[in-house]
């Protein structure tokens, strides 16, 4: 998420017909990008699929660059299907999304003194020793500034842009029609409760008195776990779209990738540990497991844990369904996994019953993988490309597509992205016996 390149401030457009320019401009330029790669197949003597000419690094990249312009809901969300995918992506398309986890533009300083001007008042700089004018970092809903108050206390400010609440709706509505037009989507798919609840979350995460109210309800619930640190709210100057807390040093997480192997398993560790309470002990977690919002401080060996907006709470239904989902993978009974599967909304009952081998057989790939003796390694990744291949077998199937609870969704999306983080690190973390005896 950080980014400390000067060349990088673009006004956010904050208006909605600009937004709604910016989009039909992509869509164009994905068209564009179409016809091109089908006249230089064709002349090739290929007959491409419309999914192979869409899925294009060139239409990716066009993509990635509009997003990261328009920020807000549209960048979040094309964050959202980067880790979502994860390890089921084309590389090649995966490393041009992942972009959008780390490269936003910021605002430009004109731009940022409205913005606080208005949350504080014209004659805002006075409340501060000093204020960084470039961003410490710049996310897809606002930018992160270092402060320094009179009493030399060092604060970070979260500032939003502008326009971003406003255009919430808006916004995953394109992405949806984009998604449409393209026939990325059968038609047939109902998505619709799955938008309501992406543009329920995206409301949540751009209230900052909301997130400012989960950071002191997660340094409550980790006030006696060395493993963590958290930042305190510093409420005099937090308002719905400014965030104050105190500044917490630390490195990148993705830093750890040098540490030696104990500190990288201990690390992975606190994480998974972290993410196992929250689903089956507080039933609330935080389901955003963007790699920025993890920092590392190597003197204390802690893990900082920032942004807390997509906090949430997670149903007791659904909590069950992954407590017997684990329980059938620790009994490595497949048909046990398969209904549990099914049951909690993972898989649905028409892929389950016409792809019954293909399911079964990635049920045993990752039983195989999951109930070997010792630590799991998640650095060896040769089994992934195995069940990568027989999702996408699945996948042809369109008929059978399956859209899972909205609330499965957004904890699938935490366990996905910790155990991509996981992997980025080569950790091995005996997960059996940090499940054993809590389901």
């Amino acid at each position: 998420m950080s980014d400390e390149r000067p060349d990088k401030g673009r006004a956010v457009p904050s208006g909605r017909l600009s937004r709604l320019g910016a989009f039909g401009r992509l869509a164009a330029g994905v068209g564009g990008g179409v016809v091109a790669e089908g006249a230089r197949r064709l002349a090739a003597g290929e007959r491409p699929r419309m999914g192979d000419l869409l899925l294009t690094p060139a239409n990716a990249t066009r993509v990635a660059d509009q997003l990261a312009h328009l920020r807000g809901a549209a960048m979040k969300l094309g964050q959202m299907i980067s880790m979502d995918a994860g390890d089921m992506l084309p590389p090649e398309l995966a490393t041009i999304l992942a972009r959008l986890r780390n490269d936003a533009h910021h605002m430009p300083p004109a731009q940022l003194n409205t913005v606080l001007a208005q949350e504080w008042g014209r004659d805002w700089r006075g409340r501060f020793a000093h204020f960084q004018a470039h961003p410490i970092a710049a996310a897809s809903i606002g930018q992160v500034h270092r402060a320094r108050l009179p009493d030399g206390r060092e604060l970070a400010i979260k500032v939003q842009y502008p326009g971003v609440m406003q255009s919430i709706d808006a916004d995953v509505d394109n992405v949806a029609t984009l998604l449409r037009v393209s026939g990325l989507l059968p038609k047939d798919l109902d998505i619709a409760p799955l938008l309501g609840e992406a543009k329920r979350q995206l409301h949540e995460e751009a209230d900052y008195l909301r997130e400012g109210a989960m950071m002191r309800r997660y340094r409550d619930l980790l006030v006696d776990d060395p493993a963590f640190v958290i930042p305190e709210l510093h409420a005099e100057l937090t308002t719905p779209n400014v965030l104050a807390m105190t500044y917490v040093a630390g490195v990148p997480i993705e830093t750890l990738e040098a540490a030696e192997q104990p500190v990288r398993d201990a690390a992975m560790h606190s994480l998974i540990a972290l993410a196992l309470r929250e689903l089956l002990d507080w039933g609330l977690m935080q389901t955003d497991p963007n790699f920025a919002n993890y920092r590392w401080q190597p003197e204390t060996g802690r893990i900082v844990l920032l942004d807390f907006g997509a906090a949430r709470a997670v149903p007791a239904a659904t909590a069950g369904g992954y407590r017997r989902l684990l329980a059938a993978g620790l009994s490595g009974n497949r048909d046990a996994v398969r209904e549990a599967a099914v049951a909690a909304g993972f898989l649905g009952e028409a892929a389950a019953a016409r792809h019954r081998p293909l399911v079964d057989a990635m049920i045993d790939v990752i039983l195989g993988e999951l109930n070997r003796p010792g630590p799991f390694d998640f650095g060896d990744r040769a089994f992934v490309g195995v069940v990568r291949e027989q999702g996408m077998e699945m996948a042809q199937d369109r008929a059978t597509w399956h859209v899972p609870p909205a609330d499965t969704l957004f904890v699938q999306r935490k366990i996905s992205g910790t155990a991509l983080l996981a992997a980025r690190l080569k950790a091995r973390v005996d997960i059996r016996a940090m499940v054993d005896g809590r389901v």
